[in-house]
């Protein structure tokens, strides 16, 4: 009786083992169809010809890799967002990179600096303090914004401009606050009503920049004289519920401070 109750058992063992086998190519094939599925729509959702020149893989997991050339920042970031929300993908190693022209460090940073300065005037933009700086046709953006569209516009202008290779974002959005809100118009009123600090309000892209957090208080830009950046803190400092004023303004012609 043991011995036809161990027959059957090795039996049945046998026809689950058996079963198992021929599931293992069923379930590959699966699974092959699905990568090739989500690779098909990884590759519709870049049939634009900014892209013609970007190439797809997707491995079992899910993990697309994009490949290939583009001509701007701005269509690798792009594409990195649009295969995220592609249905099945689980993550992207974007490898793609960017192919336009090669332009000498020193220059990409004056024409973005120029294009930053000018970005957003009138929504603003004098109480952001955006840093620059480009490093092998990589650019890395610090400073502070007071809101995120001129965080993104400032972003979306870098990315757009040719010779730019990678962007960084390490730019940091104030914290919404209508205590902050009043005092950065206080502080605007009290420098630029100033009779010799008033000038610095006619050109857009030379202001003195005011940066508030908390109550506290960042002066930054370029100023003619020593005597213009004493005015613009002590102004700075006389407004009410102003807690600290850091007086980070230039004077043109002289070296820039440690830690500017």
């Amino acid at each position: 009786m043991k011995q036809v109750i161990r027959n059957t058992t090795a039996r049945v063992l046998a026809a689950i083992a058996a079963a198992m086998i021929l599931a293992v190519p069923a379930v590959s094939a699966a699974t092959e169809a699905g990568q090739t599925d989500v690779e098909s729509s990884v590759t519709a959702k870049l049939d634009k010809s900014q892209y013609k020149d970007v190439h797809v893989s997707v491995d079992p997991s899910g993990i697309a890799t994009l490949t290939g050339t583009v001509s701007l920042y701005e269509y690798k970031a792009d594409a990195d967002r649009t295969v995220h929300k592609v249905k099945g993908v689980t993550g992207v190693r974007n490898e793609i990179s960017v192919s336009g022209p090669s332009i000498p460090d020193a220059q990409l940073q004056t024409t973005l600096g120029k294009k930053l300065a000018y970005d957003r005037v009138g929504y603003g933009n004098v109480f952001d303090a955006i840093t620059l700086n480009v490093q092998n046709g990589v650019v890395t953006l610090g400073g502070s914004t007071h809101d995120y569209p001129n965080r993104d516009s400032a972003l979306g202008t870098v990315s757009t401009t040719p010779g730019v290779t990678d962007v960084v974002d390490e730019i940091s959005v104030d914290p919404p606050s209508p205590m902050d809100d009043g005092i950065r118009l206080q502080v605007a009123r009290a420098v630029y009503g100033f009779p010799s600090l008033n000038k610095y309000a006619i050109d857009p892209a030379k202001p003195i920049r005011i940066a508030v957090q908390n109550g506290n208080v960042a002066l930054y830009g370029e100023v003619d004289s020593q005597a213009d950046k004493d005015a613009a803190g002590i102004r700075a400092n006389g407004v009410r519920g102003v807690f600290s004023v850091k007086n980070y303004l230039q004077v043109a012609g002289q070296p820039t401070e440690k830690g500017q």
